[in-house]
């Protein structure tokens, strides 16, 4: 039924098309999702993970999970993160990697919805550690597609990696392109 309704919603109602899969035969991989300049982001992911049928979690600013809705954004699959702290964001995802037999989590590079020049690395030492792939997923507003690449493992060549990542969302359009990622 859920899958039915977010099918009709994403796809039929909103006209967007979904390119790709998640990679069914991985059990643990990190999604890198781009370009986020809006809160409709966040919906549109969940309706693709409903649809797919896949476990994702998500990272999210410690603030949303606070009432009113901190419950919903948990039973959501949220992870809140606490990023005033000068703590190992790092090291405590790939101990989250470490401790699961299987974990899918989505991470938004830019870390803001607000325009920036470069990517922040955490989610790549993240899959270095975890010896995790990266899934792009890129979200399109220009064409109204979510596609989803091929997995991605990174080889400690952080230049050479970043080129190959930063490459699925050049000229990619946010839904507010002003605050879209400027490389």
């Amino acid at each position: 039924m859920w899958a039915a309704l977010s099918s009709f919603i994403l796809l039929k109602l909103w006209g967007w098309k979904v390119v790709g899969d998640f990679p069914r035969h991985l059990k643990k991989y990190i999604i890198v999702v781009a370009p986020h300049t809006s809160n409709w982001d966040f919906p549109f992911g969940i309706f693709l993970r409903i649809i797919r049928n896949v476990d994702v979690k998500f990272i999210g600013k410690v603030s949303l999970f606070r009432p009113p809705f901190g419950r919903l954004f948990r039973a959501l699959g949220g992870y809140p993160v606490d990023r005033s702290k000068n703590n190992n964001f790092v090291d405590a995802v790939v101990d989250i990697f470490n401790s699961k037999s299987e974990f899918i989590v989505a991470i938004t590079p830019e870390g803001t919805r607000k325009r920036v020049n470069e990517f922040k690395s955490g989610f790549y030492y993240i899959a270095l550690g975890a010896k995790v792939p990266l899934i792009s997923a890129i979200i399109d507003y220009g064409t109204k597609t979510l596609t989803l690449t091929e997995p991605y493992y990174p080889t400690g060549n952080r230049e050479e990696d970043f080129e190959f990542i930063l490459n699925h969302f050049r000229g990619i359009k946010g839904r507010n392109p002003e605050d879209g990622i400027f490389f």
